[in-house]
């Protein structure tokens, strides 16, 4: 890795990353991507993973460039320190750029001093969603390499990779919002077309439905699409 990054190779990694998120790629997709920008635009990054973990639940590997960042990373939540679990933690980003001198970290440092190339690491938090946090996670095989500029360019990283990810989250959500208000639509309908066909009220229409659904083994938005499809040619049929 160079000491440096050119502004034109920055500008178009960040580019591709927005191209990727816009396209409607998903989570995993771009967390990939993002780890992948991390060893082209910070100077002396050579393995990046990120981490995520929601309320109640295990952290999760979401995306590694390579086995060395996820060995990293397990040794960190195997240890309890360094910097995924303080930047989540702590909200802030964590640096350490040359880890074999008086080490932020001392067990951690021990464990990837004896068993990894690694010697320098930078951890950013990331907010993923209302439920779910994260941390994106740098590491340097050179001590020292991960710099002030370093630093500087990982925050406009993650700064970027936190408008990607709420960019996906919100595409996510409104993907959801349309096929919900899609299936209330259909079963609307169905409710309606049964309720005037055979003078029910509105929650014997909805057994029915409810109870062909299981009959099926089909969800209840299927069934209600049959119906409508059906009053239809009937309809049409008597015209």
């Amino acid at each position: 890795m160079t000491s440096s990054v050119a502004p034109s190779e920055a500008a178009s990694a960040f580019t591709s990353l927005a191209r990727l998120v816009y396209h409607g790629q998903t989570y995993g997709e771009v967390y990939t991507e993002i780890c992948r920008l991390a060893t082209v635009v910070v100077p002396g990054c050579d393995h990046a993973c990120i981490t995520t973990i929601s309320a109640g639940e295990q952290p999760a590997l979401e995306a590694t460039t390579d086995a060395i960042a996820a060995q990293v990373d397990g040794l960190e939540w195997e240890t309890g320190e360094g910097p995924c679990v303080d930047a989540i933690l702590t909200q802030r980003f964590e640096w350490d750029p040359d880890i074999t001198k008086r080490p932020a970290w001392p067990k951690l440092a021990a464990r990837i001093l004896d068993i990894t190339p690694v010697r320098g690491m930078l951890g950013y938090r990331l907010v993923v969603n209302d439920h779910k946090v994260g941390a994106l996670n740098m590491f340097s095989d050179t001590p020292g390499a991960l710099t002030q500029e370093a630093a500087d360019m990982g925050a406009i990283l993650v700064s970027f990779a936190s408008v990607a990810l709420t960019a996906a989250n919100q595409r996510e959500e409104a993907a959801s919002l349309r096929q919900g208000l899609q299936s209330n639509r259909e079963i609307g309908k169905a409710l309606g077309m049964l309720m005037a066909t055979h003078d029910l009220s509105d929650d014997e229409a909805f057994r029915r439905l409810r109870l062909a659904s299981n009959r099926m083994n089909t969800r209840l938005v299927e069934v209600a699409q049959r119906v409508v499809a059906e009053h239809r040619a009937g309809t049409s049929g008597t015209a």
